[in-house]
């Protein structure tokens, strides 16, 4: 059993299993605000092929109207609930694309794969334009292995046994700034986290890929450093954990996946 997932940068990931493309939180930008693209290249036009589009939260570099538009119409996008009326921006895509509204505990399939959603700990407004706020949510896609895509969260009680069990994690190891407050994972955490989780394989994502402008100098081992941070954390705190770091617009096939059962249960 194999499963492609493709790094694009920051929380952009394609999961390919049980022969359905995912794609997570797209963000296709080279700016956002005072935010710059400072490694690796913009994605293809590849990355904006989808069956069905996970977005974890509201933040606009996790829910970005302008990349959504780049869908191909009919695209399913799975948002957390309220996530239509605390952005109207999403008016723009709302006639060419299926926005379904998902909650924590609820499942949706596509084929032969089972999405279910799974409570995240982290800002669920929608910065920085009002007080507007949606559950965060982190996704499970389970097909022929357990893949759990954290979004953008900190650690927090009951976690393993919200994700259940899984085969590979997807976690944000970074941020976009030099300093992560609560709801974050810095790569210590999220080696804490695997521990906790227990997947026979990891793939850090969120670092490395977007900086504010200007601050290029401020903390800047923040920017380049998480992944291989993570990396020598879950040596040691998750040893039995196969940890894949892609580079931007990499793809990694994982195999010898599928152990941790099929469905969509916890």
């Amino acid at each position: 059993m194999v499963v492609e997932i493709t790094w694009w940068g920051h929380a952009t990931v394609t999961v390919q299993d049980s022969g359905v493309r995912v794609l997570t939180d797209p963000l296709f930008v080279r700016r956002l605000a005072h935010l710059r693209r400072r490694r690796g290249a913009l994605p293809t036009a590849r990355a904006a092929r989808a069956d069905v589009v996970l977005v974890s939260h509201l933040h606009a570099d996790h829910l970005h109207v302008g990349s959504l538009a780049r869908l191909a119409p009919g695209t399913t996008v799975l948002l957390p609930r309220g996530a239509g009326a605390a952005v109207p921006a999403l008016r723009r895509v709302r006639d060419r694309l299926r926005l379904v509204e998902v909650a924590a505990g609820d499942v949706v399939e596509f084929g032969g794969l089972a999405v279910r959603a799974v409570p995240a700990a982290h800002d669920g407004r929608r910065l920085p334009y009002g007080p507007q706020r949606a559950a965060p949510l982190g996704y499970v896609l389970a097909g022929e292995a357990r893949t759990y895509f954290a979004g953008d969260t900190g650690l927090f009680e009951g976690m393993a046994e919200a994700v259940g069990p899984c085969d590979i994690a997807l976690l944000p190891v970074g941020g976009w700034g030099p300093f992560l407050g609560p709801g974050h994972l810095n790569a210590e955490r999220a080696a804490r986290a695997l521990a906790e989780l227990a997947p026979r394989a990891a793939v850090p994502v969120h670092y490395g890929t977007y900086w504010p402008i200007g601050m290029e100098a401020v903390r800047p081992h923040e920017f380049h450093a998480p992944g291989e941070e993570f990396e020598r954390f879950a040596a040691r705190l998750a040893p039995g954990v196969a940890v894949h770091r892609p580079a931007h617009g990499q793809s990694v096939r994982v195999t010898d996946v599928g152990r941790a059962g099929r469905g969509a249960g916890g």
